[in-house]
């Protein structure tokens, strides 16, 4: 038996339900809610304004964790890897590999916790060489866009900002 299984009574039968990790709204009321793999539980489960501030939109190309995203529209709301080097600004990132055609949960502030390679208390800005990444290295070529994105907190982790780009010429 599975340990995510638990013991209620509906309608005066007990029934032993399953809790479930996410929570698509109204449909899930009265469910036992259950925590993912560190212990927490889903952003899903949180009312509007508390928790991070995320969407749900559908990938327009892979996605790796951690890989810093720009939307567009395709007839629908699109994510793609935010580009510095074709006028693909970063609105966001995401926490979580995505495949094309799939949902992606966008975050559109926060702590973007899947990076590497970062030193702490360092500037980083959209990359202008590897379409989703950071650099420490401002762009500065003629077509590339500068976007600070955010102050590296650890080797892992940027605390991203949804900042303006400028377009250089």
């Amino acid at each position: 038996m599975s340990s995510n299984k638990f013991l209620t009574i509906i309608n005066g039968v007990r029934e032993l339900v399953t809790a479930i990790a996410t929570s698509s709204g109204a449909g899930d009321a009265n469910k036992i809610p259950m925590t993912d793999g560190s212990g927490k539980l889903d952003t899903t489960f949180m009312p509007v304004g508390i928790g991070a501030d995320t969407l749900s939109i559908q990938a327009g190309e892979n996605l790796a964790a951690g890989d810093f995203v720009n939307l567009y529209d395709d007839t629908g709301a699109r994510v793609q890897k935010a580009d510095g080097s074709n006028t693909r600004p970063a609105h966001g990132f995401v926490l979580a590999a995505v495949t094309s055609g799939q949902n992606a949960t966008v975050y559109l502030s926060g702590r973007n916790t899947q990076l590497s390679g970062l030193t702490p208390g360092t500037r980083y800005y959209l990359s202008a060489s590897a379409a989703g990444g950071a650099t420490a290295t401002a762009p500065n070529a003629s077509g590339e866009i500068l976007q600070y994105l955010g102050t590296a907190d650890s080797a892992s982790s940027l605390q991203f900002e949804d900042n303006s780009y400028i377009a250089i010429s």
